[in-house]
């Protein structure tokens, strides 16, 4: 079963793939994944699955790193919170995108990097340590900075509540953490035992978001599919090349260079769209730039994967 299980979560992107063509087939079939459950979003709800397994592997010393290596965790995180949303709103306004789509960018950049980024970072050799650090970072600072850098970036375009997206930050990503954190500390050989089954929880379960969005969207993206993929991709290699930039000339090492680009390419997609449907209703095509994002970022991820293993990670 461990074996299905790793297998399930080293070709994870395939399994976004299929969701992404069933739910373009037949999108009735994730209808579901937008409506509500005893007044909650589903998405809401999926979404706190992936962050409560997060929590799960964490513990205190994750935190603690913070202090013992304070260089890299400063540059990784200042960069993902700087860099991002500006890669983010020079694409919209060069591109100029729709006011849903740009919003939906936006909170592209603005969000936390995605747990996908440690995944990612082990098939690439990197620094794995470094990788859940910023992750755990970026995430716990995220109802404070997402809202703040998504209303300077877009607040006199478009109104929104910053104060409910922290409240909502809060109870989507910081209380399930929490609460998977509290698990760790409580019962840490039973969460051990769930390590080889989470990340592949959270591949499905991905999926289940990104086919939800893109089956309720079908035809808006099918009409504008060449222009947002564009921008998506531009979005992603810009990441991975300025975090490439940056980390080396932190003075940081091969390793480190890689967790820093890989880190601050891989966005916390699910909750970007989570996001834009909780505080930007009208707006239904703010949901789409984080599906689609969440197909490209795992999709070309497990390729680099690749290619930073084979040509570029030479260095212990």
């Amino acid at each position: 079963m461990k074996r299905i299980f790793k297998l399930v979560e080293k070709y994870f992107f395939i399994i976004i793939l299929i969701a992404v063509v069933i739910a373009l087939i037949d999108p009735r079939s994730f209808n579901w994944v937008l409506e509500e459950f005893m007044g909650i979003n589903v998405i809401n709800i999926l979404l706190g699955v992936i962050l409560f397994g997060m929590g799960t592997t964490l513990k205190i010393d994750d935190f603690i790193t913070v202090f013992r290596r304070p260089k890299e965790i400063l540059v990784g995180v200042s960069a993902q919170y700087i860099i991002m949303p500006l890669i983010a709103f020079a694409l919209a306004s060069l591109f100029s995108l729709e006011a849903g789509l740009t919003v939906g960018l936006i909170l592209v950049g603005t969000v936390p990097g995605g747990t996908a980024s440690d995944v990612i970072t082990f098939l690439a050799k990197g620094d794995l340590a470094l990788s859940v650090s910023l992750t755990a970072v970026s995430t716990v600072i995220s109802p404070i900075v997402t809202p703040i850098i998504t209303l300077i970036l877009i607040g006199n375009q478009i109104a929104f509540n910053p104060v409910d997206m922290f409240i909502s930050i809060l109870e989507i990503v910081i209380l399930p953490i929490g609460i998977g954190l509290l698990l760790n500390y409580k019962f840490p050989k039973f969460c051990e035992e769930l390590k080889d089954y989470l990340p592949t929880l959270s591949s499905v379960v991905i999926a289940i978001i990104v086919a939800g969005v893109i089956g309720a969207n079908k035809e808006a993206i099918i009409s504008s599919s060449l222009i947002i993929m564009a921008v998506i991709v531009l979005q992603y290699f810009i990441g991975i090349g300025l975090g490439f930039l940056v980390a080396y000339l932190a003075g940081m090492n091969r390793k480190q260079m890689i967790t820093v680009a890989i880190e601050l390419a891989f966005q916390n997609s699910g909750l970007s769209t989570s996001l834009a449907k909780t505080h930007f209703p009208s707006l239904t095509l703010a949901t789409v730039p984080g599906a689609l994002y969440s197909v490209w970022q795992n999709f070309a991820g497990s390729i680099l994967a690749y290619i930073f293993t084979k040509y570029f990670n030479n260095e212990s």
